[in-house]
């Protein structure tokens, strides 16, 4: 149980960092709100290695730690929004045989923008923004497939035993 949560512990510092890291980049490619999503690749590594509950764990304290760090309330209304429906996703997702790694990311990220683009019509009460929607489909399914790339490599280097 120590070791368990001293990993956790540990996933979550790296999560934090590749936020960090993260947020000295304004825009991924000038696309406002479109990052690549770095932090992610913990929360579905560990999705992999220890399960549901740690990894929304994880994610949970991340976002909301990061939120306050180098962000505001707004920002970890919007993360927490994002990365709650792409744990759901992909939890149920890596229940299934039939997808991999790669495929549970990409899912992953087109919910997560589907989830930030849920708060953010609620708080601006627009659903205007929903023209917005192919993009974040599309900035989704590409960041998706890096981070499971990136994951399924992590996934790959790790100790069988660790």
């Amino acid at each position: 149980m120590k070791a368990k949560t001293a990993y956790l512990g540990m996933f979550t510092a790296l999560a934090m960092i590749l936020s960090y890291v993260e947020s000295l980049f304004p825009a991924f490619y000038g696309i406002p709100g479109v990052k690549l999503g770095l932090a992610n690749s913990m929360s579905l590594v560990i999705l992999y290695l220890i399960g549901v509950p740690g990894a929304f764990c994880v994610s949970v304290i991340r976002v909301v730690l990061t939120g306050f760090l180098f962000g505001n309330l707004f920002s970890i209304a919007y993360s927490l929004a994002g990365a709650l429906l792409s744990l759901t996703v992909m939890s149920v997702m890596r229940k299934s045989a039939h997808f991999s790694v790669v495929g549970i990311s990409m899912m992953g990220g087109i919910s997560h923008n589907i989830g930030q683009l849920v708060i953010a019509i609620l708080l601006v009460e627009n659903l205007n923004l929903l023209y917005y929607l192919p993009v974040l489909l599309l900035s989704g399914l590409v960041t998706g497939l890096v981070i499971g790339f990136l994951s399924a490599e992590i996934l790959k280097r790790l100790p069988r035993n660790w």
